[in-house]
């Protein structure tokens, strides 16, 4: 046999085994793919709790808010993201957002003359939602903690005990429940718990988030980040819109302050003039009476001039 006829008894044996190999590859592919989709089912099943959370901030948000919303949604994986929202549209608009986006829970951030943070958290369905002004935000970044947790993790809630003696408050811890707890089985989670979220109440009802790691079995706690405070401004009973449920009366707005403020320094600007006048009249009024001339009520007697001259005369007259 030639060269030739050898390569051709040759070829088929090859195709058979190439086409023998690609069909045990692609049935070892058809095999991981159902696998995969096993475990999504699984795991779909499972996920029974579909809650989601769209956070996003309106224009003319700082950089601060911005971070802030950044290491939350690093934290909860359960979130979506959304553009800024014109401040001059109304806030129902923020349902239908949320409904496109297939959203129950909503974290706005609205900020006014870029200085006053305000929060909105509201249950879109059904209600209620509540507005909260933001002191003394501190990002991850800003912090630099020592500690640390694993990203996309489930963490645990712990609520003061002040939260369970008002109304009002019961109504905001179980808001804060739904929105910031990762629903279990979520395929972005991590089946891990290693931190805490702690919403504690001030004597002056404001509501401390802190966020803090679980080191060990021994429960030691590291601070992670991020940390702010909200003050409640009101509780409506739709969402972004309803009759007001509670109204904070020890809420003072920030404009009301930077007023009194203001008021204090322009009394302050006033006494300082007055009291410039008041000196300028003194001066003026000590100056005049030093130019009067006021005679002398003792007289003559202490004149010392005079004795110099009577006993410069009595020399005159010893010696003549």
């Amino acid at each position: 046999m030639g060269k030739a006829q050898k390569l051709l008894a040759i070829a088929p044996s090859r195709k058979i085994k190439e086409e023998s190999d690609g069909s045990e590859s692609e049935s070892s592919s058809d095999d991981e793919s159902v696998e995969q989709s096993d475990t999504k089912k699984v795991s779909n099943s499972k996920w029974t709790n579909r809650t989601r959370v769209l956070i996003f901030c309106s224009r003319g948000s700082d950089f601060r808010t911005r971070h802030l919303m950044k290491d939350l949604c690093t934290l909860m994986p359960h979130t979506k993201s959304e553009t800024k929202f014109d401040k001059k549209a109304s806030l129902s608009m923020i349902n239908e957002i949320a409904e496109m986006k297939n959203c129950s829970k909503v974290m706005y951030f609205e900020s006014r003359k870029h200085k006053d943070h305000y929060l909105w958290l509201s249950n879109v369905e059904s209600g209620p939602s509540m507005k909260f002004l933001v002191h003394n935000v501190h990002t991850m970044d800003e912090l630099k903690m020592s500690g640390n947790c694993l990203k996309a993790s489930r963490p645990i809630l712990s609520f003061d005990s002040t939260f369970d003696e008002k109304p009002h408050l019961a109504i905001i811890k179980r808001s804060l429940t739904q929105i910031f707890s990762t629903p279990n089985y979520h395929p972005r989670s991590q089946p891990f718990v290693d931190h805490v979220f702690t919403f504690s109440v001030s004597t002056d009802d404001k509501i401390w988030f802190r966020n803090f790691q679980v080191v060990d079995e021994s429960l030691k706690l590291q601070e992670i980040g991020p940390r702010f405070v909200l003050e409640l401004i009101r509780v409506f009973n739709g969402s972004f819109e309803g009759a007001v449920l509670y109204d904070n009366p020890n809420y003072e707005s920030p404009n009301d302050k930077r007023r009194v403020l203001k008021l204090a320094h322009q009394n302050k600007y006033a006494n300082r003039k007055l009291n410039e006048k008041m000196q300028d009249a003194k001066e003026i009024e000590v100056k005049a009476a030093l130019k009067e001339k006021v005679e002398d009520p003792a007289g003559e007697i202490f004149n010392t001039e005079a004795l110099q001259v009577s006993e410069e005369a009595r020399k005159g007259s010893f010696s003549n």
